[in-house]
């Protein structure tokens, strides 16, 4: 078994700078966790705190069943692997990844079985004798990844491994680690400032921000329903659409439009919520017309923009759809998937 467990975790620099700010967190055995969040929001702390390479402020960490507060990293059982992959440049492949085993007294068979086996699960056979600087930025990531497959790890802690390679490396490379998860069955948890990352690879995902987990669910559930502004705001591709508005009995005003809501709700203001695939383009009785502003044709679909109660807000539509700069296009507000949240409190309403 290789259950993360995080209660009530806290990191305090300097006895101000509170940057983890009561973690709960619970990885289960086999689960690929993902967390993510802004730059700063804390997640490579944390992550570094699993990892036993922070001293943790307050709270406990479980690795396995064992309180690891502390243990020291190399007696955690976990691998980690990061941005820069962190490789010797004199060492050749086979040796980068071997060193691990080496250095704790490894059997030289047992190192060649070990490193031969990740070097055939990563594509790496044809590269064990050359150096770092003959591979790739794409090689040198899966070079890395191999030293922590040798040590055969309870748990694998990826730090933002894909930031350094270009975009289309970094797709190839996403659903590389996604099979690497299938094939080894092991606890990962992975963190990455890209939410289009965290949406594509985790079972689950983890947000942060200001040091507190703000929501960890599945993908879909984050996306569908997130807890509050800053979630809705952070994950999704464009991101929600945030329209100021108010309330009165089961009426909703925005600007010129008006909305029926399913249920009565206390009046005042709130702000209105809905990812721009909720946008639909009705020409018989929409809720709204504008002008369009900016189209983005992105092949099998478009981007379109314009402004809604002095907001920029964003359509996703069908690329079949041929909208211009400066159309006037009905809208209509698919009612059922729109969200609604408290401005103040940053906290969903529930309607």
């Amino acid at each position: 078994m290789a259950e993360v467990i995080l209660k009530k975790v806290n990191k305090i620099y300097g006895g101000k700078n509170h940057v983890i700010k009561d973690a709960d967190l619970e990885i289960k055995d086999r689960e690929f966790l993902v967390l993510v969040g802004p730059s700063g929001c804390g997640k490579s702390t944390l992550l570094r705190m699993v990892a036993g390479l922070e001293e943790i402020t307050s709270g406990e960490i479980e690795i396995g069943g064992r309180i690891v507060n502390d243990l020291a990293p190399k007696d955690r059982d976990i691998a980690m692997v990061f941005q820069n992959y962190a490789l010797y440049p004199h060492m050749n492949v086979y040796n980068n990844m071997g060193f691990g085993l080496k250095i704790r007294k490894f059997q030289k068979s047992e190192i060649d079985e070990r490193v031969n086996e990740a070097a055939e699960i990563l594509g790496l056979e044809k590269l064990l004798v050359r150096k770092p600087r003959e591979l790739s930025g794409g090689q040198k990531q899966r070079v890395a990844l191999g030293r922590a497959i040798v040590r055969k790890p309870k748990v694998f802690l990826f730090d933002e491994p894909l930031s350094n390679l270009d975009a289309k490396l970094r797709v190839h490379m996403r659903t590389e680690i996604g099979k690497l998860h299938q094939k080894l069955q092991t606890t990962m948890i992975y963190v990455t400032h890209d939410q289009v990352e965290a949406m594509t690879m985790g079972d689950r995902i983890a947000v942060l921000n200001n040091g507190i987990v703000q929501q960890h669910n599945t993908p879909l559930e984050l996306y569908n329903e997130p807890a509050n502004l800053f979630v809705a705001g952070f994950i999704g591709s464009p991101a929600m659409n945030f329209i100021p508005a108010t309330t009165s009995e089961n009426m909703l005003y925005a600007d010129d439009i008006k909305l029926e809501l399913p249920a009565e709700i206390p009046a005042g203001e709130v702000m209105l919520g809905i990812r721009p695939e909720y946008f639909v383009i009705d020409e018989n009785s929409p809720h709204f017309k504008v002008e369009v502003e900016v189209v983005e044709p992105m092949g099998s679909e478009t981007f379109i923009y314009f402004s809604l109660a002095g907001n920029q807000v964003v359509a996703r539509v069908t690329a079949h759809n041929e909208i211009k700069i400066k159309q006037i296009v009905p809208f209509s507000i698919d009612i059922a998937h729109m969200k609604l949240f408290n401005p103040e409190t940053g906290e969903k309403i529930r309607i």
